[in-house]
């Protein structure tokens, strides 16, 4: 189907219907420079060996840190991490500054109180329209008790708020 014919504004809200959990990926390349977007796209691949993908806009200006960096750290948000989503969901080189976090495999940035961390070594990257897909393989992980953040309709929030 043609993009003359295909309304992408009414497809986008269409997929808002598909409720998701909310991410911020992370890295760091070998020249230093970090990279940190809110991703809704995480998902998982394969069991054996453990693999997940994500995908990331190819105008966006973290593509490139993206790319370059040997691994990435999937921070999945906890229902009160909101202002965290919120920073990252944003352009700027300065998403890092004055906040608090850890570093996992690769020297990614972490951050304290996701519910999950999924510390990957980027293996392959595929063609998707706009977008990039990223697949990573898990290194290591860690699980912690809690809540999601949600993303339903354009709109984040907790699961009782939807």
């Amino acid at each position: 189907m043609s993009s003359k014919t295909f309304d992408t504004l009414s497809f986008r809200k269409a997929l808002g219907n598909f409720a998701t959990g909310v991410t911020i990926i992370t890295a760091r390349a070998e020249d230093g420079s970090l990279a940190g977007v809110t991703a809704n796209s995480f998902s998982s691949v394969s069991l054996e060996p453990p693999l997940v993908l994500w995908s990331l806009d190819r105008s966006s200006p973290s593509l490139a840190t993206m790319e370059k960096a040997s691994h990435f750290c999937v921070n999945v948000l906890s229902e009160y991490q909101e202002d965290l989503c919120m920073r990252f969901a944003k352009s700027g080189d300065d998403k890092f500054i004055g906040i608090d976090y850890g570093e996992a495999l690769g020297g990614a940035p972490s951050f304290e109180g996701c519910l999950a961390l999924f510390e990957c070594r980027n293996v392959i990257r595929h063609d998707g329209g706009d977008h990039v897909i990223i697949v990573g393989e898990v290194e290591r992980y860690t699980v912690h008790e809690g809540k999601p953040l949600i993303f339903f309709r354009g709109r984040i929030g907790d699961l009782a708020s939807k």
